[in-house]
Parts: C-alpha cells; structure tokens; sequence
C-alpha cells in the first residue's frame, strides 16, 4: 500500500470537491507563460522595423552624398564676383605703371611701364598669403615670410618658390575683360602673358 502525504490528500480532496480536471489547474500557469512569449516576439518585431527603417534612411541618405558628389555644381556667377567674368573699366581708366585691387575678384590689374595690362593673383606662392601692393615700394611684399614680388609677379625675394599666378584677360571694344574662373599657374613672367589693346 502506497503512503500519501497531506498535500497530495488535500489535493485529492480539492479535486474532488470542485469537480475540476488537473489539466485545468495548470492552464493559467501556461496562459502566463503565452503572454510573456507574445510580448517578447512583439517587442522584437518592433525594434526589427525600427531597425529596418533606420538603414532605409541611412541608405537615402548615402545615394544622395554619392549622387551630390559625382554630379558636376552648376555654378551661377553673378557680374564682378569670383569665379565670373568681371569688365574692370576702360584701358585708359588705367595709369601706366599702376596697380588697381579688385576685391571681389581676388586679382590686381596690373598696367605696366609699356601699356601692356596682367590679371595678378593676391594669393601668395609659398603659403597662401594675400599679398598686397606697396606703392611706395613698388612691389608685392607678402605679410607672412617677406616674399616679394616685381609689378609683373616675378619673385624677387624668396622664400615663395614661383612667380604669383595669373588670369585669363582680353580687352573687346576698349573694355578690359578678367576672367577669375581661369587661373594660370606660372614658373616666372613671360612678356607672352601680357595683353595689349589692339588699336583697330
């Protein structure tokens, strides 16, 4: 004969009096058990679509960096500003041997001793420097390491290694014409740089 404990007894018992099936009893415990599983999927089904929205947006964002950079800038330059073509004035508006900044245009008009004319970059060869003109000296002498350059941009005190660059110029009906969208890089002056107005 096989001995029961007071808990198994009083479980009969239990049983017995509510008429309830075993089965029964441990279907709370099961549904508890449902829920929490159910939250848990729920809980990861949302942090998956934010996730996946997410890596929609950086994706976006990333064709649209590759696409701004491989597509060339359609670049509007407005009259007398950098990057456009600037009418400076008529050729006699300019003194012989003077030199006449263009702010905007990052350039000095250079007229020389001959009447000839040169677009003179402001930047410096060695560092970048602006450079500005000293009437009193007659040259370019460059604030940062004393670099000094003649009316025509020959280096005439290192340390800057070349001659100042240039831009593109042309005079058309009288009018002299810079273009600051064309810088010519140069080793020295070459009297093949200057321009000269043609006299019809």
């Amino acid at each position: 004969m096989v001995q029961r404990t007071g808990n198994e007894i009083n479980f009969a018992v239990l049983i017995a009096e509510n008429g309830a099936d075993v089965t029964t009893m441990s279907k709370p415990k099961k549904e508890h058990k449902m829920n929490e599983t159910e939250q848990l999927s729920s809980r990861r089904s949302f942090f998956t679509l934010i996730w996946i929205g997410l890596g929609f947006v950086a994706f976006i964002e990333f064709i649209g960096i590759v696409t701004a950079f491989i597509l060339p800038r359609k670049k509007r330059a407005k009259t007398g500003h950098f990057g456009a073509i600037i009418d400076v004035g008529t050729v006699d508006k300019f003194p012989k041997e003077s030199v006449t900044a263009f702010i905007r245009g990052k350039f000095y008009l250079c007229r020389l001793k001959d009447g000839g004319f040169l677009a003179v970059s402001r930047q410096c060869t060695h560092l970048g420097c602006t450079v500005p003109w000293s009437d009193k000296e007659k040259k370019f002498v460059c604030p940062c390491h004393a670099s000094a350059f003649d009316i025509t941009g020959e280096v005439i005190s290192p340390p800057a290694p070349r001659a100042l660059d240039i831009y593109h110029l042309y005079i058309e009906n009288n009018i002299v014409k810079v273009d600051t969208g064309r810088r010519v890089k140069r080793s020295g002056f070459h009297t093949d740089q200057v321009v000269y107005n043609k006299k019809a």
